[in-house]
């Protein structure tokens, strides 16, 4: 018997709001992404590609339809199973990098691991392990004022990974960088998709983005555009 998708939507609709006001953000949508696969998700502002991101990231709830991570049904779990999915199987890296200003590089990539609960020693070597893994050895003691945009992305993607997920959400990772910092980033992210199988599921406005991505999926008015295009160019 062939495992369940790691992640798939069953006609999933998503209002914001009621009656005049009522705001229809997906219309019904159908996503199903397989372990180990990079797919980018595309489309103009209030296309639903972010709502889409959210439910994933069980940051937010369809209206109605369902959403299966590895075949068990999402939609009927309580707020502390959505955290403990969150906190186990998902890592996040965002635009802004969301780090602690006054806190090192070590341990903001270690602070998923407190919330787990894990020992210090332990969460100290987990997470120099996961900077080393993206090229910051050295700057472990550095806060992120002392960073590069670059190397702060860096620092994020480590604490997203530090946990190994089985999925990476990227909500425009490289919004906030120029295009040398831009490529080195997504070198990293197709670096753990291939080398390690970690499933990306990337929110990009940039074509040269989501050329690096093995699927690219086109969102619009809240629908999923029937051809998807086939990336994986680098």
């Amino acid at each position: 018997m062939s495992e369940p998708a790691l992640v798939a939507l069953r006609a999933v609709t998503k209002v914001y709001g009621r009656g005049a006001a009522a705001m229809q953000a997906l219309r019904g949508i159908d996503l199903v992404i397989n372990a180990g696969d990079f797919v980018a998700m595309m489309g103009p502002s209030g296309s639903g590609k972010s709502t889409c991101m959210n439910i994933l990231g069980c940051l937010d709830t369809p209206t109605r339809g369902s959403y299966l991570f590895r075949g068990r049904d999402v939609s009927g779990m309580s707020r502390d199973q959505l955290a403990w999915l969150r906190r186990f199987h998902i890592g996040f890296v965002f635009q802004g990098f969301n780090l602690l200003a006054r806190t090192s590089a070590l341990e903001n990539v270690e602070l998923p691991l407190i919330y787990r609960g894990l020992p210090a020693v332990r969460r100290r070597a987990l997470a120099r392990q996961a900077l080393a893994a993206v090229g910051l050895t050295d700057w472990e003691d550095h806060t992120p004022s002392e960073l590069s945009g670059g190397q702060q992305q860096r620092v994020a993607i480590a604490r997203a990974i530090v946990t190994e997920p089985a999925v990476l959400l990227a909500d425009e990772p490289t919004g906030n960088l120029d295009s040398e910092r831009s490529r080195e980033i997504m070198g990293l992210l197709t670096q753990f998709n291939q080398e390690r199988q970690l499933t990306v599921i990337m929110v990009t406005h940039e074509a040269e983005m989501a050329a690096y991505a093995r699927r690219i999926i086109r969102f619009s008015d809240g629908l999923i555009s029937p051809i998807q295009d086939h990336a994986g160019a680098h």
